[in-house]
């Protein structure tokens, strides 16, 4: 017995190193990046872009709206009503529609459908309005075709969510009684359109400022519930800027100062258990604040992006450690494929394409 037991200790060691050896040569490391520019206007301050088969869709300030389309051509537009110059800061795709909402009040929410003619999404058709002197609204995101939400900054005692359930043609906003109360100071950050993560039914929004926490939903937006994180809070300027997740467990979120872009304590944080706890990582290390934070696609959940005015950052370890890739300045990214991304900031949209 006692040989078998040393045999069995022996065979266990073996096969864990085996498999940890493995791990480690299997590993990608991103070294590399190429930027090439898809669109350059000096006018534009893009913070939400949309990939659809291959055409980019982007939205910002003053209603302007525009198409960067896979054969190289660029389309833009004005959305427009009761002479109101919107400035867009969400977006999103529910696969049939695309929506664009802009911040403040008006919030104007503009759902539009396909043209064939010239084979892009064109409309005018406003599906909801909110007017309110402290409306202002982060972030869009869809669970389907036909069940989807947006989130803004409180104009009661709760953060502002509406909801659809019919593909975007009605909205309807959460009363306080159904959601978490606000915290003083609490609001959330038009960075980047990504203070949204769903996983399935799953919903986790980060909110930002004097106090920065994690609203989940484990229903497509039934009932909620908060958690508290250890990001740096305090300011009407610190606090989740962005977060995504990878799975149901795991997820990752950015953010900090951005009137002390340096400074890298306290800003990066990541859940293992579905939100509920969160740790900081990478403190005093690695990128200091950052709008945008995307998961690579296919990556187990080891391979990060972050994005913002101050550079281009990755972690191949689920954010332990960072490699600055580039001082190219963007605000929002996404993710094509496990290699390619498209990223947009002041003046530009880019495309991103990662080498090891």
């Amino acid at each position: 017995m006692r040989n078998l037991l040393l045999l069995l200790v022996v065979v266990t060691v073996f096969s864990c190193g085996k498999k940890n050896k493995s791990e480690i040569v299997n590993q990608r490391k991103l070294s590399r990046i190429w930027i090439k520019d898809i669109l350059k206007d000096s006018t534009l301050s893009i913070r939400t872009i949309q990939e659809i088969d291959g055409d980019i869709y982007y939205g910002a300030q003053e209603g302007k709206r525009g198409i960067y389309l896979r054969d190289g051509s660029v389309a833009t537009d004005l959305m427009i009503k009761d002479s109101v110059l919107p400035s867009f800061r969400s977006s999103v795709f529910n696969g049939k529609n695309l929506f664009y909402l802009s911040i403040a009040s008006p919030a104007l929410l503009f759902k539009l459908d396909y043209n064939n003619d010239v084979r892009a999404y064109i409309s005018h058709n406003v599906v909801y309005q909110e007017n309110h002197p402290d409306v202002f609204y982060d972030a869009m995101a869809f669970w389907n075709e036909q069940e989807g939400l947006a989130i803004g900054d409180p104009t009661e005692d709760c953060m502002s969510i509406i909801i659809t359930r019919d593909g975007g043609d009605t909205w309807t906003k959460l009363g306080c009684d159904k959601l978490p109360k606000a915290n003083h100071g609490e609001a959330a950050f038009a960075a980047s359109d990504t203070n949204i993560a769903i996983v399935g039914k799953h919903t986790w929004v980060a909110t930002g400022g004097k106090s920065s926490r994690i609203l989940y939903s484990p229903n497509k937006g039934k009932s909620w519930k908060v958690y508290d994180t250890p990001i740096i809070q305090g300011k009407a300027t610190t606090g989740i800027y962005s977060l995504d997740f990878y799975d149901e467990k795991n997820g990752f979120a950015i953010g900090g100062d951005y009137t002390s872009p340096k400074d890298t304590l306290n800003n990066k944080i990541r859940t293992s258990d579905g939100g509920k706890t969160w740790q900081i990582v990478a403190n005093g290390k690695g990128p200091g604040y950052r709008s945008c934070v995307q998961y690579i696609p296919s990556s187990g959940g080891k391979e990060l992006v972050a994005v913002g005015f101050k550079g281009i950052d990755y972690s191949n370890d689920s954010g332990d450690t960072w490699t600055h890739l580039s001082d190219e300045g963007f605000y929002t990214i996404r993710f094509q494929n496990d290699s390619i991304a498209y990223a947009a900031g002041k003046g530009r949209i880019s495309k991103l394409t990662f080498r090891e």
